[in-house]
């Protein structure tokens, strides 16, 4: 949004908000509903009933919505974004009202829509199976990354390894601890490995079903050496990823693989699985192994545990991956597309 009015000076914005939300930054208008959003029920009478008139009464030209599901009485032409389909490919994560709603609503969103944007190749392949979407209809438009995801100098990450008692070597994971994120392999993989002096750190909240990742510890007898910090806030993120020797995502499925590329913009060298959109992000700037493969990921943690130079190659690449993410570029990616679903040239041939 900070990014978008600068990307194609014909368009002027209206961002609708939450009551209690706080305003985007940049040139643009700001309306805000009255309506309790933040309750699903809530959510859902703004979305369906209320936005389609208060669009119309503002004038609006083209309405983006930013996840998944738009109003199926429109009365402008709308874009919507799709991040992944994780409510059919991992249906135990939502709770079911949210599962029925999004299983419903996403598709005839997808039919009804002017664009469809996509966050990876994986998603619009996935949209075009599921929903019959065809392909000149979806446009990919990846995420940014914060301009906060850089490498901090040594002193200050040694100052913050310090303040957490963090060991001096360990390995992170950093997300939710939930099913899809295949935690249980990698502490399997972990117990493969047994790296002498180098512990297992998994930061992040706990989600549901989390149960079983505490339960292959115990079985493993490896509550010394894998420690559970919790929820991690945002602004400590780049210092978590560059106190670590090794970050692993040992996830199934991602829309996108966000915590992938914010490890590499640090110089961490990265694992991650070679399933869904996982490889956009990584590049060749990351080990890969199959999701649910405990010995393929213990190889390729033995590897580069023991390689320094493989570390290093992969500490150099990461950063330049990276740097392929911005949000100046998804903002002009994301113009375009209006400029498309509008019938219009796109900026700069017109």
């Amino acid at each position: 949004m900070q990014h978008l009015p600068a990307a194609d000076p014909r368009f002027a914005y209206t961002a609708f908000t939450g009551r209690n939300a706080a305003a985007p930054d940049g040139a643009l208008r700001v309306q805000r509903t009255g309506l309790p959003t933040a309750n699903p029920w809530g959510r859902i009478l703004w979305e369906q009933f209320v936005q389609p008139v208060t669009a119309r009464q503002s004038g609006v030209d083209l309405l983006h919505m930013l996840a998944y599901v738009s109003p199926l009485v429109a009365t402008v032409p709308s874009v919507v974004t799709v991040h992944d389909l994780s409510f059919l490919r991992a249906p135990e994560r939502f709770r079911p009202a949210n599962r029925t709603y999004l299983s419903l609503l996403t598709g005839l969103s997808c039919q009804r829509a002017r664009r469809i944007i996509a966050v990876s190749q994986h998603t619009k392949r996935d949209v075009m199976k599921v929903y019959g979407v065809p392909e000149e209809k979806i446009d990919v438009v990846f995420s940014g990354l914060d301009a906060a995801f850089v490498r901090p100098a040594p002193e200050a990450i040694g100052r913050f390894r310090e303040a957490h008692g963090l060991p001096d070597k360990f390995i992170l994971y950093l997300g939710t601890i939930e099913p899809r994120k295949n935690l249980s392999s990698l502490i399997r993989a972990y117990a493969r490995v047994r790296p002498a002096g180098v512990k297992l750190v998994c930061a992040g909240g706990r989600g549901w079903m989390s149960e079983d990742v505490f339960q292959t510890v115990e079985e493993l007898r490896l509550s010394r050496d894998v420690i559970f910090p919790g929820f991690v806030p945002d602004d400590d993120l780049p210092y978590w990823y560059s106190a670590a020797q090794v970050f692993v995502y040992p996830s199934a499925y991602e829309g996108f693989g966000l915590p992938v590329i914010e490890a590499l913009a640090c110089g961490v060298p990265t694992i991650t699985t070679n399933a869904s959109s996982l490889p956009e992000a990584a590049g060749e700037a990351a080990l890969l192994f199959p999701p649910d493969d405990s010995a393929a990921l213990a190889e390729a943690l033995a590897r580069l545990l023991a390689d320094d130079s493989l570390q290093a190659d992969l500490a150099a690449r990461g950063p330049l991956q990276a740097a392929q993410f911005t949000w100046p570029g998804a903002a002009q990616c994301t113009a375009a597309v209006y400029a498309r679903a509008l019938n219009l040239p796109e900026a700069g041939i017109y």
